[in-house]
């Protein structure tokens, strides 16, 4: 296990700062250092705005899910995609809310659900999709390549 900090929830009380044994918290950068990093979790439970999680060296396999199920999922996931489209097409900064909203939502359901974990399969196989086709014009192959690279899949 390693500590993370969630930047977007870090408010700075820096408790984390005088728990840590090892120095690994730095608000210099609001970076954790992971190689000094021993896994305690004393940083997380001090943390008063819970912006630090600890997270598994190794991480778990994709659960399998029925066909049924990742098609329902599908489905969901397609129907926010063809909603943020319709309100990208309108003017005014209410259908651009709209449109952000139901790109989030449709990240959400998809991560939420398990399917789209970093480490999974269906995450490969749709950077794959994305560098054969991209979705569109300027999609930045290089960070997706560079996202196949790095990433640890641990499913064949």
């Amino acid at each position: 296990m390693y500590a993370v900090r969630n930047l977007r929830l870090c408010t700075k009380d820096c408790l984390c700062l005088f728990v840590c044994p090892t120095g690994a918290t730095d608000t210099e950068n609001s970076v954790i250092d992971r190689e000094k990093c021993t896994g305690c979790g004393l940083c997380a439970q001090a943390c008063p705005s819970k912006a630090i999680t600890m997270v598994p060296e190794q991480m778990p396999p994709q659960q399998p899910k029925k066909e049924a199920v990742a098609a329902a999922l599908r489905a969901l996931a397609e129907s926010k995609t063809g909603q943020e489209q319709a309100a990208a097409s309108l003017p005014g900064a209410l259908a651009s809310a709209l449109a952000r909203s139901d790109r989030v939502m449709a990240e959400d359901l998809l991560r939420e659900s398990g399917y789209m974990l970093p480490q999974s399969a269906n995450v490969r196989a749709a950077l794959q999709a994305m560098l054969a086709a991209p979705p569109r014009e300027g999609f930045p192959r290089e960070a997706a390549q560079k996202l196949l690279d790095t990433l640890p899949f641990n499913e064949p």
